[in-house]
């Protein structure tokens, strides 16, 4: 199935549940699920059932929406204190992908916006927001990928890392949008190469983005993350494209771990790396990549997770951060919507108006 026909989240038409295509079980079994709770929606982005920093995002507009609509009060005030309980609880979910916060700060200004109003015509307006959010993320991938597409030319081949594909966005993904646009600009599948990192510990290199180019038609080849060096010594790769989570102001920015280690092989060979970015996802109030939380999850995951049997002896000391901080002196440009930008960071990103 092409991934580009799957919703990886949306709103039922009469919102009272989330339907979240459930990524744990990708690729051999697709599952939607119908998500009523606020605990089950943190649930589901707290084990990467929802993943991708703009997936997470528009997870959390649609279910602040969604509970918003539940509040049982005519009091606007009222409304607003148990809004911003639910909001706080959701952001609890996970500390590193900036978007989580970003679209909850943002219904939230909505909901401030209108506190004026009646209680209903609150929850309507945010419903509302949150649509915008979910339209603005397709928008902002189609923009990234005709940037990323400007960079290409038929015969090269494409490294990505983890998945920053439309399964971790509303559409077209990030790294993995200057693809789908290469198809809808006529290009055939065999015109690219794209080579995906397994992306240890959790496969979303395997599992997904292998998934989606592969159905996409796309010449596709599965590397482990420790043959990165190798394909490109033997000059299979020509780019680097790989998503974020959230970039410092400095364009230090943080991926799925094992990102900086491909940044710094790119670097070894002199092939181009570029991070695309939603401009949502760079934080400005975020000085360097020093002060960007990272996430430390289960050891199980390495130990356990994918294997009949443990594969670890029983009581070792696991290390297992999620992600990584690529330094921004490895970053040959950083993709936004609004344009690409190019060291020094900062400037580069007041340029575009953030």
């Amino acid at each position: 199935m092409d991934a580009l026909q799957l919703d990886t989240v949306k709103l039922s038409e009469d919102r009272s549940y989330l339907e979240i295509l459930d990524q744990t079980l990708l690729p051999g079994t697709i599952r939607v699920l119908k998500i009523g709770e606020l605990k089950d929606v943190w649930e589901a982005i707290n084990v990467l059932r929802v993943r991708g920093a703009p997936a997470i995002g528009v997870t959390a507009a649609y279910a602040a929406a969604m509970c918003a609509g539940r509040i049982e009060t005519d009091d606007p005030e009222a409304f607003y204190r148990e809004f911003l309980r639910e909001k706080e609880y959701l952001a609890t979910a996970r500390p590193t992908a900036v978007n989580l916060f970003w679209a909850l700060d943002r219904m939230d200004r909505t909901a401030k916006a209108h506190l004026c109003e009646t209680v209903p015509e609150i929850k309507e307006a945010l419903f509302t927001e949150a649509q915008k959010i979910r339209d603005e993320d397709v928008a902002i991938s189609r923009g990234i990928g005709e940037i990323g597409f400007s960079m290409l030319h038929k015969g090269m081949g494409i490294l990505t890392h983890c998945n920053a594909g439309t399964l971790a966005t509303a559409k077209y993904g990030t790294a993995t949008a200057p693809m789908y646009m290469a198809l809808e600009h006529g290009w055939a599948g065999r015109d690219l190469h794209v080579y995906c990192d397994e992306t240890r510990p959790l496969l979303q290199g395997a599992r997904l983005t292998a998934f989606e180019m592969h159905n996409a038609g796309i010449a596709t080849t599965l590397i482990c993350d420790n043959m990165a060096s190798i394909v490109m010594k033997q000059g299979k790769i020509d780019i680097v494209f790989v998503g974020c989570d959230r970039v410092a102001r400095n364009g230090d920015f943080a991926n799925k771990i094992g990102t900086s280690g491909v940044a710094i092989l790119a670097k070894h060979y002199g092939i181009p790396f570029y991070v695309c970015a939603p401009s949502s996802t760079i934080d400005m109030q975020t000085p360097t990549g020093e002060q960007i939380p990272i996430e430390q999850r289960k050891p199980e995951e390495v130990t356990e997770m994918w294997y009949r049997e443990r594969m670890a002896p029983e009581g070792v000391d696991v290390y297992n951060p999620a992600f990584d901080v690529t330094d921004h002196s490895l970053v040959t440009g950083i993709i936004t919507e609004k344009g690409l930008c190019r060291a020094p960071f900062g400037q580069a990103f007041e340029a575009i108006g953030l």
